[in-house]
């Protein structure tokens, strides 16, 4: 019985999977505008991100930011863990 029940929330999850969006340029250029000045003015950031087919938004403070190295750092709300992503899951960055 228990393998039933693990081969329907594969099932389940699957559905539930979106594709990644697609930014556009410009959107791109805010997403690392909006980066660089939580960066320097220290203010709480939305993080909208898409992994594993799923879009998750977590809270935190931004540390680092390597536009080149296609990576940034931020520290969460809830753990206070330094977390590292890469920009190009970002959907979006919102100032909170």
């Amino acid at each position: 019985m228990p393998e039933q029940y693990i081969g329907l929330k594969e099932v389940i999850n699957k559905q539930l999977e979106v594709n990644q969006p697609v930014l556009t340029e410009e959107q791109m250029e805010q997403v690392n505008f909006t980066l660089i000045e939580a960066l320097h003015t220290n203010k709480q950031v939305y993080l909208p991100y898409y992994k594993r087919g799923q879009c998750i938004t977590e809270t935190g403070y931004i540390q680092f930011v390597d536009s080149l190295g296609d990576l940034f750092i931020f520290i969460d709300d809830v753990f206070e863990l330094k977390n590292k992503m890469r920009l190009s899951e970002l959907i979006d960055v919102r100032l909170a």
